[in-house]
């Protein structure tokens, strides 16, 4: 069947007056993403972003959703160019009651490696996420999901806990709505990624011929992708990893690779704009950078020595006060990201900034008298000791740099003793849900584009963070939002909720930043948009 056929027949979604939020900023490519192109030929991608695990039900970072994209189904997704959700995998989707959510699936679906692909592995997909409910996964995304059921093959019913979920759909475009093969995959426990390959466990529009974890893979085109893409334009894509961005860049003005994304460091960027050997892509914001407390080990943490709340409140007050915002964006990443004075980036509907007026000078600026005020007034005594620990590869080379700057000024004044130290993504992100870091380094890329999915994953007391924050109120306004049908009524809760949040400090966010590829001049199909996935299937070159 072709695309077009497959495309035309698919219906809408009827959810009960959902409609994605967009960013504002329109996604730019280097050309289209229609797939018209003729197959053939090879490309290789080159990426810093490492992989945690190719399990869906293990990750939920965009090293391993980069792969995880191009392999594995999705009920429902976005189009090129589009922020709107439509059926992928699916035929039909709907709400068939206020707590009922039907997909229906075309007869005859089949994985790469021939196994039949039906409604069983939808419910077998959902139903281990939630048993598996690894703490490095996404599973918390699922809170509203009480149970599915596949009363036939072709129709899956997801039965929700409450009525009117405006986000459900959204969830189901993002990392927990990945499909997995239930002839291979493990229903209790991760399975691995050798055991993945070798079973080619795959159905999305590529499959993974060959596979060096954090080296090297190799995509080949999956004959038997049936979705809402158009098969893959490019018969074999390889994904390189690199150490160092430094020798990315270099490639990939070299012709040595094809496309670098993520992540290169802005002066590479700056750099290779003026440079007519390649073309920069730049894609919308979304992206940002924050500092997350464990409210149990942080200084006067729950379960330190000297466990007291306000004294620890004072400390996160602190340094949400003594952060330059301008300054690392400026100093650190030549104005590629831009300050952050809250939770929601600006551009999705409901962000507003309520930690420009409550923290440093009530314009953006630091302010060191003010957070000194704040920690006698809980009596904490001066210099604090923090343990602060930041990825040296995760989130690209300048990370070194962002949190050397952050020590610097948390310790300008004198009210802090700051102890930097860095650790590798795969063992990084262990450490930080077995409360090794009292203070550390994340940052964000959204699932889709609204502003639920920068409260939810964080905020909800069973959270992606596992810091330990647990404020009720908030949990119950997160709740609250995501069935509010009213576009204004449910954009006041989401502010409501930012104010609350930034009372609490449990993330001190300070920065915004934008999606960017570089590419040959001979590559046409680099699409960054507002799904924030960065797909292989409209590559194409020559």
């Amino acid at each position: 069947m072709t695309s077009a056929t497959k495309n035309g027949r698919r219906a809408l979604i009827a959810a009960a007056g959902l409609s994605a939020a967009a960013l504002v900023l329109a996604g730019c490519s280097a050309g289209g993403g229609d797939g018209d192109n003729a197959s053939g030929g090879s490309i290789t991608v080159g990426t810093t972003d490492k992989v945690t695990t190719l399990d869906p039900a293990g990750s939920y970072d965009n090293g391993s959703l980069a792969v995880q994209t191009q392999v594995f189904p999705y009920l429902l997704n976005t189009d090129y160019n589009s922020t709107d959700v439509v059926p992928d995998l699916a035929e039909t989707a709907e709400f068939t009651a206020p707590t009922e959510y039907t997909v229906t699936l075309p007869a005859g679906l089949k994985w790469a490696n021939g196994n039949e692909l039906t409604s069983s592995d939808v419910k077998f997909s959902f139903d281990r996420q939630l048993k598996i409910a690894d703490p490095n996964g996404a599973s918390s995304l699922l809170y509203n999901l009480e149970s599915v059921d596949a009363p036939d093959d072709t129709t899956v019913v997801f039965h929700l806990k409450a009525e009117n979920d405006q986000v459900f759909p959204l969830i189901l475009t993002s990392f927990p709505g990945a499909i997995v093969d239930d002839e291979v995959f493990s229903p209790d426990e991760l399975t691995s990624d050798d055991d993945i390959v070798e079973a080619k466990a795959f159905g999305g529009p590529y499959q993974i011929a060959s596979y060096d974890f954090n080296n090297l893979i190799s995509f080949t085109k999956n004959p038997e992708y049936q979705g809402l893409l158009a098969e893959a334009s490019t018969d074999t894509v390889n994904l390189k990893y690199y150490a160092e961005s430094s020798n990315m860049k270099l490639d990939v003005q070299e012709g040595n690779i094809d496309v670098a994304y993520r992540s290169l460091s802005a002066t590479d960027i700056e750099d290779l704009k003026g440079n007519d050997a390649v073309n920069v892509v730049d894609g919308p914001g979304g992206e940002i950078r924050y500092i997350v407390f464990n409210f149990d080990t942080q200084p006067y943490g729950a379960k330190t020595p000297e466990a007291d709340p306000a004294k620890a409140l004072a400390v996160r007050q602190a340094v949400a006060g003594l952060i330059d915002r301008e300054e690392l964006g400026e100093q650190v990443y030549k104005g590629t990201y831009t300050p952050l004075y809250s939770y929601i980036p600006a551009g999705l509907a409901g962000a507003v900034e309520p930690l420009k007026e409550l923290y440093g000078d009530g314009a953006g600026a630091p302010d060191a008298e003010k957070a000194k005020a704040a920690l006698e007034a809980a009596g904490v005594t001066t210099p604090v000791e923090l343990n602060l620990q930041y990825s040296n590869d995760h989130y690209g080379p300048s990370s070194a740099d962002e949190y050397a700057l952050i020590k610097d000024q948390l310790e300008a004044d004198g009210l802090f003793t700051v102890n930097l130290q860095t650790t590798e993504w795969v063992q990084y992100s262990e450490d930080r849900v077995a409360d090794v870091y009292p203070a550390y380094q994340l940052g964000w890329f959204p699932d889709y584009s609204d502003a639920d999915n920068y409260l939810t994953p964080f905020f909800l007391k069973e959270n992606f963070l596992g810091n330990h924050y647990d404020n009720p109120e908030v949990n119950d306004l997160i709740l609250e939002q995501a069935v509010t049908t009213d576009v204004a009524a449910r954009t006041a809760i989401i502010e409501e909720i930012q104010e609350k949040v930034a009372a609490d400090l449990s993330t001190v966010p300070y920065l915004q930043g934008a999606q960017v590829a570089v590419t040959g001049t001979d590559i046409d199909g680099a699409v960054l948009d507002g799904s924030f996935k960065f797909r292989f299937a409209s590559l194409t070159k020559g």
